[in-house]
């Protein structure tokens, strides 16, 4: 195929195109998401599930700082009842990043509020690594 008749290339945060892949469960996918995806290729990925958590699972945030500070071995991630699963979402950003580097992408659709892909407020650990490789990021409420 010509570069002139080749798709633009994503990756999506799976649950904005509707997977069950939420941390509750929830079926909630994003029109405006979707729409923005309309005329590409895109493949879903959720870093969580990618670092060996079920779903649905308990909820969680990053604690004292943000996912670059998680990177960096001075945050944690913990669940609301207190468990530290820092180990599992830096294993899901490393396996998203791994993904992206894998394929010639064009950005990464990423889901706000989530400590492992939020870009704006509170960074989540995902975005925070695909940030630092140089990956576009967009950001879907």
């Amino acid at each position: 195929m010509s570069n002139s008749t080749t798709k633009p290339l994503y990756l999506v945060s799976a649950c904005l195109v509707g997977l069950c892949t939420r941390y509750d469960g929830a079926l909630k996918s994003h029109e405006t998401c979707k729409e923005f995806l309309k005329n590409s290729i895109w493949i879903p990925v959720c870093p969580e599930q990618l670092g060996g958590l079920p779903t649905p699972r308990p909820a969680a945030e990053i604690i004292d700082g943000n996912g670059h500070d998680v990177l960096e071995g001075k945050a944690t991630v913990c669940t609301k009842e207190g468990d530290d699963i820092t180990a599992s979402f830096i294993q899901g950003a490393k396996q998203t990043l791994q993904i992206a580097n894998a394929h010639p992408i064009q950005g990464v659709c990423l889901k706000a509020k989530s400590p492992s892909c939020a870009v704006s407020g509170t960074i989540g650990v995902t975005a925070a690594l695909l940030k630092n490789h140089g990956f576009k990021l967009y950001e879907f409420q």
